[in-house]
């Protein structure tokens, strides 16, 4: 006799152009079983195909969860595809994922392993379901990331023409064409920035967190954006540490048994726009705010390295973000004070 079905749950390996699926199921003796693995393509045929291909391998008067990582925005339209048909998302950050695939006996990581690991953590947990972000964040991330790209092409233009202006005999038709590349990537610099600060002005909530944020000694509009933007609101981040391994400035360390085998570093394996937006802030504070300046001093004197100083400043005002908006306060000194002593001082 077949063991009572308590919970179908479908794991989704996210890439550019394919869903790797793995369909799981747990009974009522609390045993797991993959009932079915498959491939799609990661675009709108390919999610109904997926639909259909779930519907003929689950028990149709029980639920199904669908359990995905966050991987940058290629599980979105899939995400948005099954919000549309009803069904009970949870898309689950990518640290928790792999913190979870160290307790399996998983010898080769593979995209099919990675599904059936995403489905195992959906059978064996608890997940909050998954709402679509609000449409003003949602426009933010798209003009932050966008303005990004801008700048990153316009920092190549001038790379370009200090180069060409830096030769003995400069071509004078180039340098004119990369001084008119650098003056038309100002001005979408500029209207992008316009329309961020439209819609920010426009929605009093958003411009109140903003505002909040940005008491922070170094915190900008756009660094207070940008994080609000990239997280929704801190919608899937339950804690300080989860949201740094979420921006990738988790300390990372290969160890071998008791040894340890290379140098502990940041992992860089997360949400790189946060990590990028937190640069100049952090920099900013540690030349301008006594209390920042003199935590990068006492880790300078430490470990003498002062790139990793500069990572922990990061770390601390991304945190100090985080930790405004739960509270909904505004900064204070005294938020340095308690988390100097939370905070691990090695990035």
């Amino acid at each position: 006799m077949n063991a009572q079905i308590l919970k179908q749950v479908v794991g989704i390996d996210v890439s550019q152009d394919e869903l790797v699926v793995s369909l799981g199921q747990l009974t009522q003796d609390l045993s797991t079983q993959v009932v079915a693995q498959k491939s799609f393509v990661n675009k709108a045929a390919g999610f109904l195909t997926l639909k259909e291909w779930v519907s003929k391998h689950t028990n149709g008067q029980l639920p199904v969860l669908w359990v995905m990582e966050a991987t940058g925005v290629y599980h979105e339209a899939l995400a948005y595809f099954l919000n549309d048909q009803e069904c009970p998302v949870s898309i689950v950050v990518p640290n928790k994922i792999s913190n979870y695939m160290r307790t399996l006996d998983i010898k080769t990581i593979t995209d099919k392993t990675s599904a059936e690991a995403i489905m195992l953590f959906g059978l064996q947990r608890q997940l909050t379901l998954w709402s679509r972000p609000s449409s003003t964040f949602k426009q933010l991330r798209q003009l932050t990331r966008e303005r990004d790209q801008v700048v990153d092409l316009r920092t190549m233009s001038k790379n370009h023409l200090h180069a060409e202006q830096a030769e003995a005999e400069p071509n004078r038709e180039t340098v004119a064409r990369i001084k008119r590349q650098i003056d038309f990537f100002d001005k979408q610099v500029a209207e992008i920035t316009t329309s961020i600060q439209n819609i920010v002005r426009s929605n009093a909530e958003v411009k109140r967190r903003v505002d909040q944020s940005c008491t922070i000694p170094g915190v900008g509009l756009l660094t207070a954006v940008t994080v609000l933007a990239e997280t929704n609101g801190f919608d899937l981040i339950k804690s300080k540490k989860q949201l740094t391994s979420y921006a990738g400035l988790d300390v990372q360390e290969k160890q071998s048994g008791t040894s340890v085998k290379g140098k502990p570093r940041i992992s860089k394996k997360g949400n790189r726009y946060l990590r990028k937006c937190l640069h100049m802030p952090a920099l900013a504070a540690i030349k301008n705010d006594e209390r920042s300046k003199a935590f990068f001093a006492r880790l300078v004197s430490r470990h003498g390295i002062k790139m990793k100083a500069a990572v922990a400043v990061q770390r601390k005002l991304l945190e100090l973000i985080y930790t405004l908006y739960k509270k909904d306060e505004n900064y204070n000194e005294d938020y340095y004070k308690k988390l100097e002593s939370s905070l691990t001082t090695t990035p």
